[in-house]
């Protein structure tokens, strides 16, 4: 047998998976640093706890609703050039909110600007990338690509929390800025578009393997066809459906709420803070875990345990001491499934709608998920301030979970057969 060319520069792979994940990581750090400066913005700028939230879920339903489209954007212009392009934007955009003395001026910056940048930095670049480099390992390398997004997004919010408190709130913002421009340079020199631009083959493919070819068809067009022919199947409701809880259940709620909800029960920001770090950290280990055994395992069984054990852990939240014993408990529990949904529905995607198709297909999934979190971001901040309390909302969000555990074993066939390559 002729050696996989794709094997003799695996440096090249580590590579554009390293980019890739710093990109996300990057990107979903920038979506939850609303949650950062909800308290330091409502103490000096005077602004309600609702309003800042509103603005934090548009962000986030764009940062959703702009996926498939960024992935149609990919087919036809490329990868590198539409991160180099989104990097800027919310680059740029952070650096405006430096002067906002308004709540619409923050809903403008951190909410539509860098909604549109960010949704184009989000789970549809790592489905592209891990469709196009790999054919071999790819629900591990999803699941690497899908824990930088909740490790982003949580590991970062101690240190901003920390600057928010010592420097106040455009301190935080300056280092998200910063950290965002600084990837685009890196981008730019060193990462490839394609396996063949570099003499390759993914990983896991044959030496004489073709690569998928793309028409020059409008991305709009393209994306909007691919959602007319998905939504014909019952699977992309069902997959659209559990991924609405997913999103609802972390991204909207614990994301952006958590920091508030510790504060109700007399804990600081930079401990509560802390606490997101930890599961962040506990999210690489689960989600990287769940791509290793989605590549082995039916797909389906697996999201049936994580929505289960996700929904009952969020019930049992607001009966906790709020120790630090029993929020440690939480954090790792609820780390370790945070985002370990993704490689299962992408392997079911994948299943469900071919290699093609799918990529965009999972962008539109990932807008349900989005939409998810964005109505937990919104109503969670309209329950605290009507009722005075978080319990309403995560016993909602809980029994949320526990329906869309059973509606993932409804989806279709998620088993492959021994040494399938999905």
């Amino acid at each position: 047998m002729p050696r996989n060319k794709g094997t003799q520069r695996p440096h090249i792979f580590v590579l554009v998976v390293g980019l890739t994940f710093l990109s996300l990581l990057v990107s979903a750090g920038v979506r939850a640093t609303p949650g950062v400066l909800m308290m330091p913005l409502q103490d000096a700028l005077g602004w309600s706890r609702s309003s800042i939230s509103v603005s934090a879920a548009v962000g986030i339903f764009l940062y959703g609703l702009v996926g498939p489209f960024s992935a149609a954007l990919m087919q036809k212009f490329g990868i590198r050039r539409m991160l180099i392009g989104a990097l800027l934007l919310i680059g740029l955009s952070t650096l405006m909110s430096l002067d906002m003395t308004q709540p619409w001026q923050f809903f403008l910056t951190w909410g539509v600007l860098t909604g549109f940048g960010t949704g184009a930095v989000a789970m549809v670049l790592g489905a592209t990338v891990v469709n196009r480099w790999f054919v071999a390992r790819r629900g591990t390398i999803m699941g690497l690509l899908a824990a930088s997004t909740a490790t982003g997004s949580l590991l970062f919010l101690p240190g901003l929390a920390g600057l928010a408190h010592h420097f106040g709130w455009r301190a935080p913002v300056m280092a998200v800025a910063a950290t965002t421009l600084i990837l685009v340079p890196l981008v730019a020199l060193f990462l490839p578009e394609h396996p063949e631009d570099r003499g390759l083959v993914p990983h896991g493919a044959e030496p004489d393997h073709e690569p998928l070819r793309y028409t020059d068809q409008n991305p709009l067009r393209t994306a909007i066809t691919a959602l007319l022919a998905a939504a014909r199947k019952r699977d992309f409701w069902f997959l659209f459906a559990t991924f609405f809880v997913c999103g609802f259940t972390t991204n909207g709620l614990i994301g952006t709420h958590f920091i508030a909800i510790c504060a109700d029960h007399g804990i600081g920001e930079v401990p509560a803070a802390g606490y997101l770090a930890m599961m962040g950290m506990f999210d690489l280990i689960g989600t990287t875990l769940s791509g290793w055994l989605t590549d082995r395992l039916d797909a389906r069984w697996l999201l049936f345990s994580y929505y289960g054990l996700r929904g009952l852990s969020l019930i049992a939240l607001p009966f906790i001491d709020f120790s630090p014993e029993s929020l440690m408990i939480f954090g790792i529990f609820y780390g370790l499934d945070w985002i370990a949904t993704v490689p299962p529905t992408l392997r079911l995607s994948n299943m469900a709608f071919g290699e093609r198709s799918a990529p965009i297909v999972f962008g539109w999934i990932v807008f349900g998920h989005q939409i998810g979190a964005a109505c937990a971001a919104s109503l969670a901040g309209i329950l605290r301030q009507a009722q005075g309390s978080y319990q309403d909302m995560l016993v909602l969000a809980g029994a949320a979970g526990v329906i869309a555990a059973f509606l993932a074993i409804s989806i279709g066939n998620g088993r492959a057969s021994p040494g399938t390559l999905i």
